[in-house]
């Protein structure tokens, strides 16, 4: 069987890890522990995830001329993602992301995505033949939006579907919307892509029913621990989450997005493929760093067996 082609235009950056007991605060120093330095960027992990979970995966990127840029591409050399549009450059050095856990392994994290603000429309058209012959065309917000809304424009232009997670959120403008199949915020995004604050109280459905006016296809809002909601033209679904044991959930969006991916890619109907996301998130989070905690397709599939396989329900709606 064919394997699926799934192009990613994303972001590169070098996530620093620690653990610390609690989350500090302004002038208070703290001995932390499980340090970790590894790839990581939005695009970057979703592109080796892709890769694992069996997919013809093509990164899109900007990485810098320097040591951190190593990290990247041996990354992909080992993973086996293509890197035909991955460009180096001199101007910025390679991005980095500084992460730190508390014991419960919830996370904030800070960014310096350097090299890849460089996205700009025109990079992107750069990689359009390489769209065009996907079967998924993913992006995040890493980079510059304009980078993100040409890539779903391209997907759009040449009937591939596209997957925008817009993380970390950023207020969008309302001609992107047009060209997004699906969209895939947890509830704070959700919010701020709207213009609001994260923890703004209006309902998701009405902010989905927004969204669904300025041209989104399909929402799926990321809950964590409570699963995920769908939103199509003519329903709402709740998809159940799974039960696992939390130690870091780094990495864990860009798993539900890379697991959505590669099972629409694959055929399966959208519930279905929320479900297989939704096991592909929960197993990021059971283990520390993100690229350790991308599973392989043999993982992930026995996740869903155990967990969804047996579950049917009276609706599939595709995308």
């Amino acid at each position: 069987m064919r394997k699926p082609v799934i192009t990613v235009v994303g972001s590169f950056a070098v996530g620093l890890t620690i653990r610390a007991p609690h989350v500090p605060v302004f002038g208070e120093t703290l001995r932390g522990s499980d340090f970790d330095m590894g790839a990581g960027g939005k695009g970057s992990n979703q592109a080796v995830a892709t890769a694992r979970l069996g997919a013809e995966s093509y990164f899109v990127g900007i990485i810098g001329e320097d040591k951190l840029a190593e990290i990247a591409t041996d990354l992909y050399a080992a993973e086996g993602v293509h890197t035909d549009f991955l460009r180096r450059t001199s101007e910025k050095p390679t991005g980095v992301g500084f992460i730190v856990l508390d014991q419960a392994g919830n996370n904030f994290i800070i960014l310096d995505m350097a090299a890849n603000e460089l996205m700009d429309a025109a990079f992107v058209d750069q990689a359009e033949s390489q769209i065009a012959r996907s079967d998924v065309v993913m992006s995040v917000l890493e980079i510059p939006i304009e980078a993100a809304a040409r890539a779903m424009e391209l997907g759009r232009k040449h009937g591939v579907r596209t997957i925008l997670n817009p993380a970390p959120a950023a207020s969008l403008p309302d001609e992107i919307f047009r060209h997004i199949d699906i969209l895939t915020p947890n509830e704070s995004e959700l919010r701020i892509i709207m213009g609001l604050r994260p923890d703004d109280p209006t309902p998701n459905a009405e902010l989905a029913a927004r969204l669904k006016a300025r041209g989104v296809q399909t929402l799926i809002v990321t809950m964590g621990e409570k699963g995920a909601l769908i939103y199509t033209d003519d329903d709402v679904i709740e998809v159940p989450p799974l039960t696992v044991p939390v130690v870091d959930t780094t990495g864990a969006g860009d798993a539900f997005n890379s697991g959505l991916a590669v099972a629409l890619a694959q055929g399966k109907p959208l519930i279905e493929a929320v479900k297989y996301g939704c096991c592909a998130g929960a197993n990021a989070c059971t283990a520390l760093g993100v690229i350790p905690s991308m599973g392989t397709r043999e993982v992930i599939d026995t996740l869903y067996a155990n967990y969804y396989a047996r579950q049917t329900h009276p609706e599939e709606p595709t995308t």
